[in-house]
């Protein structure tokens, strides 16, 4: 079959490596994809269609005879790409918009958190600032203030104490820096502890659980500075071991799907649980309703069963025929490397050196983000340029954790580009 992935980023890129693997795919498309997916193999082409043009991609899927679609990013699931691809007899791996909701509302996602009671934060939701701000005047303790809808993973801010609470406020209520996800805010307790993320596959019945991995959301080593949309990944993770992983089954996931169901909005396709493991036990701390990035290119460099396989069980409501997925014992360690300023603004168009050289170090895969091709005179060169914050995902395996994380940055030595910088302590956690 052929197979349209919607996205561009690295997680994407990995989507697409993945499923052209399988012996059931012909041909693999990606929209918009970046360099990597543009020069990755001739089984894998990019397509000049933007991720929110969902009459563009109804088009081509239907007169390229895609066989499956499978949609990367949280931003046209929330918009409800799944339903449009529905409603036209389209085969499309992902929520509905109302069920996306889980991650496109926070507020919505609390709701749902409570009435299935499931661990997690004290809250409360305002729409107004004001009102946030004098909920804030008697507490002194560190809070978590959110902004209610996407905004690329930079919408939660972590403050120590009352200064900085009222300070996050008037970030997301008056100087507007998430725009239309911060028209309402949830404020809510900080929990302390360690953070995981554990994801899984379900089709609203039969819940297929994967491996768990850590993000390293800070920008900075030692886990300081502003929230990004994640520096790195790793899996497995030592912290969650068989029974806590059937304890996030019981006490999390069930309950999740479960009342989603109850509340008319049936959930299908990944749900990727971030947990806070604290000492009371795992706690979540929000929902995502698609594979994590960079968590998705760890995980799928361990897969090893037919995704495209798995994708359509679920579809079709048909799991629980679904072996339980094969994993590759070997860790897998992910670097990602960034453009200077990154999260905060940054340039692009930036040449990158070292790709093919990163290409040979043993046990490693170079996923790309933020890149593109930037066209040249002569017609046999290829010039990869930056076009992104998060611009590659170095991907490597090992033996042990500490093998991995060599074979990752023994590859991220190699590629070099005018302000490219990462984080230089991915996976060290696992080895405290």
């Amino acid at each position: 079959m052929n197979i349209l992935v919607v996205g561009s980023g690295g997680r994407e890129h990995a989507l697409a490596w993945k499923l052209a693997g399988s012996s059931r795919v012909k041909r693999v498309f990606v929209a918009p994809g970046n360099a990597g997916t543009a020069t990755e193999g001739s089984d894998i082409e990019n397509v000049p269609i933007k991720e929110l043009e969902f009459p563009k991609l109804l088009e081509f899927a239907k007169q390229n005879k895609i066989g499956l679609t499978v949609v990367g990013s949280e931003v046209p699931l929330c918009a409800g790409i799944v339903d449009v691809f529905d409603r036209e007899g389209l085969r499309i791996f992902g929520p509905s918009k109302s069920a996306a909701q889980l991650e496109g509302s926070k507020s919505f996602c609390k709701e749902i958190l409570r009435r299935g009671d499931v661990p997690t934060a004290i809250y409360n939701v305002f729409t107004g600032g004001d009102e946030a701000i004098q909920f804030l005047q008697n507490r002194d303790n560190p809070i978590v203030v959110k902004a209610d809808g996407l905004a690329a993973g930079k919408g939660v801010i972590v403050c120590k104490n009352r200064s900085e609470s009222i300070e996050a406020v008037h970030r997301i209520k008056k100087r507007r820096e998430f725009g239309e996800a911060g028209d309402r805010i949830v404020i809510e307790e900080r929990l302390d502890g360690e953070e995981v993320s554990v994801l899984a596959i379900t089709d609203g019945s039969t819940i297929l659980m994967l491996q768990p991995a850590q993000d390293h959301k800070p920008a900075f080593d030692g886990d300081v500075g502003p929230n990004t949309g994640g520096m790195g990944a790793y899996s497995p993770v030592p912290i969650v071991d068989d029974q806590m992983l059937r304890w996030i089954e019981e006490r999390v996931l069930v309950p999740t799907v479960h009342t989603m169901n109850s509340n008319g909005t049936p959930f299908k396709g990944v749900l990727y649980a971030g947990l806070m493991i604290t000492k009371q036990g795992p706690k979540v701390l929000e929902y995502n309703v698609r594979f994590g990035d960079p968590e998705c290119q760890p995980l799928l460099m361990r897969l090893n069963c037919d995704l495209v396989d798995i994708m359509e069980a679920t579809i079709d409501g048909k799991l629980d025929s679904i072996r339980m997925p094969e994993w590759d014992a070997r860790h897998a360690v992910c670097v990602v490397m960034a453009s200077k300023g990154y999260p905060n603004e940054y340039e692009t168009g930036k040449p990158i050196r070292g790709l093919d050289d990163a290409a040979k170090i043993p046990n490693t895969k170079v996923f790309h983000a933020g890149t593109a091709i930037e066209k040249t005179d002569n017609k046999d060169e290829i010039k990869i340029i930056t076009n992104g914050g998060r611009v590659l995902g170095v991907t490597g395996l090992g033996e042990t954790i500490s093998d991995a994380k060599f074979a990752a940055y023994s590859a991220v030595k190699k590629i070099r580009w005018d302000g490219a910088w990462c984080r230089k302590d991915i996976s060290d956690k696992a080895t405290k």
